[in-house]
């Protein structure tokens, strides 16, 4: 007697879980501006983040000038 095969499927990720349900309740046009809108906040808390950075080295050199 042959054992069944074995199928291996893989488990969807978080991510690919929130877009299936995002793809089911939103326009393609909405998925695309909540993405931008994500990108846009991302990189002002890089922004952010940097400008904190450089006020601090520019403080440092103030100081030790």
């Amino acid at each position: 007697m042959q054992a069944a095969p074995v199928r291996a499927t893989a488990i969807p990720s978080f991510t690919d879980a929130l877009r299936a349900v995002e793809s089911l309740l939103m326009s393609s046009g909405q998925r695309t501006a909540r993405r931008n809108a994500w990108t846009s906040v991302l990189e002002d808390r890089r922004r952010a983040k940097d400008r904190v950075e450089a006020q601090r080295v520019l403080e440092q050199a103030t100081i030790h000038s």
